[in-house]
């Protein structure tokens, strides 16, 4: 039976693991590799990391780094933050990473998702779309971390990344980024229902409940959660986890 990749998303900044809310408010969460041995104990799909401050910064997310990650994940990782060249992307995958995320520096030069995905194939490129939504529901398309809008729909946006070779698509919703009140559902199945390639749906998970409902009534084919998987009660006590089989199986049954 078909079920939907479920994909912690650790954010880095200054080396360390954050969570942020409406990216804002970042939050220290621990050491990084720390996190990777026990998703390993906990057996996960897969990891996601972003380096937050990399695009801002005009770098890209070290690649030792990444190569500390790799010898220490039994999963498959994606990695990214600052991509802006053919040669940023050669470096993260032969330092271990199996796909890299792209988003700012997509935005900036369409045709590097074509030569990404010429270069390294299709299934190595995924173009994570960020939205935001203004005071009257507009949605807007941002890049550097949310700080700047890049002037083009969304629907337009998965359309011309989908054509340019990306494999899979990320939508991220910036106005439910850490609430944990579920998913943009909207947002997600409307991206979902116009591309062929896989949407993973990002930004507001609280809940497997909601995981479920991505899968379910947005298609989402991935779902990918931060605060879900770093955070226990209402407190939000720091505490890293993951569904079990039984769970993962109950869900999507």
């Amino acid at each position: 039976m078909f079920r939907p990749r479920i994909i912690p998303v650790l954010l880095l900044k200054n080396k360390g693991l954050v969570k942020s809310v409406r990216f804002s408010r970042h939050r220290y969460i621990g050491d990084p590799i720390n996190a990777v041995k026990i998703f390993n104990d906990l057996k996960a799909d897969e990891l996601v990391f972003l380096d937050i401050l990399a695009s801002r910064e005009g770098r890209t997310l070290a690649a030792e780094f990444v190569k500390n990650v790799g010898e220490e994940a039994n999963m498959p990782f994606a990695v990214g933050g600052g991509i802006r060249s053919i040669d940023d992307i050669r470096k993260l995958i032969s330092a271990g990473a199996e796909r890299v995320i792209i988003s700012t520096g997509a935005f900036r030069n369409p045709d590097f998702v074509r030569q990404a995905s010429e270069t390294f194939g299709s299934s190595t490129v995924t173009i994570c779309i960020d939205v935001k939504r203004n005071i009257f529901k507009k949605e807007n398309v941002m890049i550097c971390s949310g700080t700047i809008k890049a002037g083009i729909p969304v629907e337009e946006a998965a359309l011309m990344f989908e054509e340019k070779g990306a494999g899979e698509l990320i939508i991220q919703s910036v106005d439910n980024d850490g609430l944990m009140e579920g998913y943009d559902l909207q947002l997600i199945k409307k991206v979902s229902d116009l591309v062929k390639i896989p949407v993973v749906a990002l930004g507001g998970a609280g809940s497997p409940a909601h995981l479920a409902q991505a899968h379910k009534q947005a298609n989402a084919s991935g779902l990918a959660a931060g605060s879900l998987f770093v955070y226990h009660g209402p407190r939000r006590g720091i505490l890293i986890n993951y569904p079990g089989k039984e769970e993962i199986a109950t869900l999507f049954r």
